[in-house]
């Protein structure tokens, strides 16, 4: 019996300790939504990627994202912390330029657990349904309380016509 009992508690610890590794089986983040957001207010464009958790990550595990930078050069990188009780993730790349509407721009993300190593990987792309020229060259309003932009508004009163956003390449 005392025999039993000890093979049946080293069989539970085992099992305990196994239940704690990930090892291959599913993904612990889903793609839900992937979007450039244009605010047109304060002028400027982000990507926006959302993800749910699917299953538990390891307290101390990272997610970055390299978005396609749209005026060329280096992708643009993102590094965020996954906290454990938040069951979604938003990842707002830095501002952009020279979005072209029906073009498809790369997204790759990877989350790392807390050693560095890689628990995920994916790839997307997003695509815009409007070129960035339609934003304006200059933001709208300033401050906290969202006052006119007096390099736009001369004199307070709103200028014949808006000067819209150039890509610079």
């Amino acid at each position: 019996m005392t025999r039993t009992f000890g093979i049946l508690a080293t069989l539970a610890i085992a099992l305990a300790a196994a239940a704690c590794q990930r090892e291959s089986g599913p993904d612990p983040l889903k793609l839900t939504g992937k979007m450039f957001v244009f605010n047109y207010r304060l002028a400027y464009a982000t990507y926006m990627v959302t993800l749910t958790k699917a299953e538990a990550v390891p307290d101390g595990s990272i997610v970055v994202a390299h978005f396609e930078n749209p005026a060329g050069g280096d992708a643009l990188t993102l590094e965020r912390k996954l906290f454990p009780k938040l069951e979604k993730v938003v990842l707002e790349s830095p501002d952009v330029t020279c979005v072209k509407k029906d073009r498809p721009y790369t997204v790759s993300i990877e989350v790392k657990g807390p050693e560095g190593q890689s628990l995920q990987k994916l790839e997307t792309t997003v695509v815009s349904d409007v070129d960035q020229d339609i934003m304006p060259a200059k933001p709208l309003v300033e401050g906290p309380a969202y006052d006119k932009n007096p390099a736009v508004f001369s004199g307070g009163k709103a200028p014949a016509h808006f000067e819209t956003a150039k890509c610079p390449v």
